[in-house]
């Protein structure tokens, strides 16, 4: 019996380790271009590893940063040369305040990053947004080190349009 247990605690640790989770803090290798690996230019996972696929914000702010304009750059550049492809890009906030102000403050994140893809030349109807306010931490704390990383906007890149 003592066997089986510790088998299957090792299977449980072994399959957990395995699992490639889009927030784990920041993403398999997100906005790290050393980590591209040897993905194809023209898929979702080289838009993530080698573009970047997030934005992270200040305290209260949908206002992009010249860093976040950085990346919003590279991904506007990607959308256009992967014309098949649209985007949903999400809204995120940290836990701190309501329900309600977080929500609204991510669909201002989310906002803010399709107006920025728009004016750069990405087509309206190939972005659509959602705000999942605080709903969808990818760090759980209560220290600004953690808060920090869930103030973020994702852009998740999809074939086909936006729905």
């Amino acid at each position: 019996m003592n066997i089986r247990l510790a088998a299957l605690i090792i299977m449980g640790v072994l399959s957990l380790s395995a699992c490639s989770n889009r927030f784990d803090g920041m993403g398999a290798g997100a906005n790290d271009p050393s980590k591209a690996g040897n993905y194809q230019p023209n898929t979702p996972e080289y838009f993530v590893a080698s573009v970047g696929d997030r934005v992270l914000f200040a305290v209260d702010q949908s206002t992009l940063s010249s860093e976040a304009m950085s990346i919003l750059d590279k991904q506007a550049d990607w959308l256009a040369q992967n014309g098949e492809f649209s985007a949903l890009i999400e809204g995120h906030a940290d836990e701190q305040g309501t329900r309600e102000y977080n929500l609204a403050l991510g669909a201002r994140r989310a906002s803010a990053v399709q107006a920025y893809l728009v004016s750069r030349g990405v087509a309206d109807n190939r972005l659509s947004t959602v705000t999942y306010g605080k709903e969808r931490p990818i760090e759980i704390c209560s220290t600004e080190e953690c808060w920090s990383k869930n103030r973020r906007a994702v852009t998740v890149v999809q074939v086909g349009t936006t729905s």
